[in-house]
């Protein structure tokens, strides 16, 4: 199996990270839909990463998808419960995340576009989608030590690549003061040699 992302995509290292905690190995091609010349749009008519190309060439794509199918080929450390209604609140947290990486992406490339071009209410309403999620997060996590309670879930790894990327792109937002639990949290992550190489650079 390969691949197909980059090192600043969140889904991507969302992706990895489930691989490395699946002790699961497979070529990491570096390619983005942004590269003149690149090859994502043949894998995935969305243009999108990352793409996971299985071993028998079927493209996989839209993270949740693929960690999904990692979790159900690998028996080994389960991160969606088998009970519906516990799977579904993981879900939940993975798309509240991911949906937080989607409002910070769209926010930075609003700000990437020359300045008479941009649109400041556009990035103010994707931010602002931002601090709630992050005041939800919190409020759901509480004291917990993680997401769904005493034990680590693919909710945890969907948080942490979200947060992870905040730091990456938003330095300016100051989520680890104004949420001192989603600040353990993510500590306690990059604990984690899966986060810990995985962390997004240029």
């Amino acid at each position: 199996m390969k691949l197909i992302g980059s090192h600043t995509s969140p889904f991507v290292r969302k992706v990895r990270i489930v691989l490395a905690e699946k002790k699961m190995e497979v070529d990491f091609v570096i390619d983005s839909p942004w590269l003149e010349g690149t090859g994502v749009p043949a894998l995935n008519p969305l243009g999108k990463i990352p793409v996971l190309v299985l071993d028998d060439e079927t493209p996989l794509f839209d993270s949740r998808v693929i960690v999904e199918y990692i979790d159900n080929v690998t028996p080994n450390n389960k991160l969606f419960p088998a009970t519906n209604r516990e799977r579904i609140e993981v879900k939940r947290w993975e798309a509240l995340a991911d949906g937080v990486c989607d409002a910070a992406a769209m926010a930075f490339l609003e700000a990437k576009r020359p300045k008479k071009e941009q649109s400041a209410a556009w990035i103010a309403r994707q931010r602002e989608k931002v601090t709630r999620a992050l005041e939800f997060m919190a409020e759901e996590l509480g004291e917990k030590p993680h997401c769904m309670g005493t034990h680590l879930s693919m909710a945890d790894l969907a948080v942490g690549t979200a947060l992870g990327y905040l730091c990456f792109r938003f330095p300016d937002i100051t989520w680890q003061e104004d949420h001192p639990n989603l600040a353990r949290l993510y500590a306690k992550l990059m604990q984690r040699p899966s986060f810990a190489d995985t962390v997004p650079h240029d």
